[in-house]
């Protein structure tokens, strides 16, 4: 099943790079520990960091494009049929006829995330060529960069991180950066100093990337700020999140809630803070709803 042509050839509103892949994710209602053998449920759904982000846009009626390497194997064909009866612009991913489809596995118990696996080899092996669309002229070029918001997630290399970091194809873009997991964190320091980055990271990815503790998500931001970064959003679990930038730092506190999933909190808090502050929301307003946006997602309340 796919879309209308006219959908799926929409300017986007804003492009989500890293990755789309398969998300496989065995959760159960059990506490868990390594070696736990226990009944519970499997699930196959699209996912990657850039994915999760594209699929909480476009839940919030916006129109995400998205860039990354795909497939031409069975897993890649249904995957891009997948995303398109989501309603998200497929038309500018990198196809490969020689790397597979990626996967993500994990392991969930009422205790939170066990364990999990990210194979994203080929997104690491289509390097920069999944970047073209702002090169060549459809989404932009050197002389005329791609002037827009891009959502950013560690998934890529190290040296391509630091290539967009000092790229004109970037001069230009409202860059929001996610590190994909805390132990790709420090992935993210060339980006620091792009005067158009937001970083959105957790307590202990800030802690990663700057090699210091933090008490809670404020000091955190107002730290990534002092080292340069534009702007910081810092979460903190079920504790308060902050915003830091030149103008100071404001806090909210998102509801409690009983958590029964885990995998893709980060992304829908990123996506949800997003389009609150496209639709206008001031600073405040944007961080509660994104605070909120994640525990409904983690309550499993909300889609996704």
């Amino acid at each position: 099943m796919s879309l209308p042509q006219t959908h799926m050839t929409q300017s986007p509103d804003i492009l989500c790079i890293g990755s789309v892949l398969w998300d496989v994710i065995g959760r159960s209602t059990r506490a868990m520990q390594a070696g736990s053998d226990v009944p519970g449920r499997i699930t196959r759904l699209p996912g990657g960091v850039a994915m999760n982000i594209a699929m909480t846009l476009k839940r919030f009626d916006l129109h995400p494009a998205l860039l990354s390497v795909v497939g031409q194997d069975l897993d890649g064909q249904e995957l891009i049929a997948a995303a398109e009866v989501l309603g998200l612009n497929t038309a500018y991913l990198y196809r490969s006829q020689d790397l597979p489809t990626d996967r993500y596995m994990a392991i969930e118990g009422s205790n939170g995330l066990i364990a999990a696996i990210a194979d994203a080899h080929s997104l690491e092996a289509a390097g920069d060529k999944i970047l073209r669309p702002l090169a060549d002229g459809r989404l932009g070029r050197a002389e005329q960069p791609f002037h827009g918001l891009i959502a950013l997630d560690g998934n890529l290399t190290v040296g391509l991180l630091a290539q967009i970091a000092a790229s004109p194809l970037f001069a230009r873009a409202d860059l929001r950066i996610a590190p994909a997991s805390p132990g790709k964190a420090e992935r993210l320091l060339p980006l620091l100093g792009h005067p158009g980055a937001t970083l959105y990271v957790n307590v202990e990815e800030a802690e990663l990337i700057l090699g210091r503790d933090f008490s809670d998500a404020a000091e955190a931001a107002s730290a990534l700020v002092a080292r340069g970064a534009n702007r910081a959003v810092v979460t903190h679990g079920p504790k308060a999140a902050a915003k830091a930038d030149g103008d100071g730092c404001v806090l909210a506190l998102p509801p409690a809630v009983l958590a029964s999933r885990v995998t893709g909190a980060g992304d829908t808090f990123m996506a949800a803070h997003i389009a609150a502050e496209l639709r206008g929301a001031g600073a405040l307003q944007a961080l509660q709803a994104a605070s909120n946006a994640a525990a409904a997602y983690v309550s499993g309340k909300s889609e996704g």
